[in-house]
């Protein structure tokens, strides 16, 4: 606190460093989202050897098209550590401008990687928050109010059929999936497939959840 109950202003020095920490907390937040989102992967491709076993192709559909649109959100996520890593370094080249120039210098570079990086709902709120102090500072200029609105995530489409036989070819180890039918039902005790852990999971619930996640 300084007199009269304010709290003094950031230099932009402390303010650079501050957004530089701030970076690197979301990058963790994105680190434990992505881990979530691979552990429940493991659970679906039990399902999926599960299913196979049964013969049952279009349960079997079903999950690989999960396992397919969650490892495109982890490939997302994983471009947008790659944004926030790029984003702390030019942070860091601001600091190298300010005892040079004596001020924090306007980039389109870091203005272009916060618009995409508010489009990530796990880092959204936190992004928009930090965009707004780099207008303040002068880093970046306004954005389009559009911008910080309709963040629906666009490329979650259907997944092809050629990526899901793939999938199950993958998951099934050959025994289902690419052909496009069902060579053989997975046998029960079948080498490299693991056995149901506990009751049968909820298809619906796995489904919301994977889902939650990824959203």
């Amino acid at each position: 606190m300084g007199l009269f109950g304010k709290t003094p202003q950031k230099t932009p020095k402390e303010q650079v460093r501050e957004w530089c920490g701030t970076i690197r907390k979301e990058g963790r937040v994105l680190d434990r989202q992505i881990r979530a989102i691979q552990n429940e992967e493991a659970k679906v491709k039990r399902s999926i050897k599960d299913a196979a076993k049964k013969g049952d192709k279009d349960v079997c559909r079903i999950l690989a098209k999960e396992i397919i649109n969650s490892r495109k959100a982890i490939n997302k996520m994983y471009a947008s550590k790659a944004q926030l890593n790029s984003v702390e370094m030019s942070m860091k080249n601001q600091l190298a401008t300010l005892r040079m120039a004596g001020a924090l210098e306007k980039s389109t570079q870091v203005m272009s990687m916060m618009q995409s990086l508010i489009k990530i709902p796990q880092i959204q709120a936190t992004m928009m928050e930090l965009s707004k102090e780099m207008m303040k500072a002068g880093i970046i200029e306004e954005m389009l109010e559009d911008t910080f609105e309709g963040l629906e995530d666009d490329d979650m489409e259907e997944a092809a059929d050629a990526e899901v036989e793939k999938i199950l070819f993958e998951v099934t180890e050959g025994a289902l999936g690419e052909a496009g039918h069902v060579t053989n039902p997975l046998p029960a005790g079948a080498e490299g497939v693991a056995e149901p852990e506990g009751e049968e999971e909820d298809l619906d619930e796995m489904r919301s959840r994977l889902e939650a996640l990824r959203s």
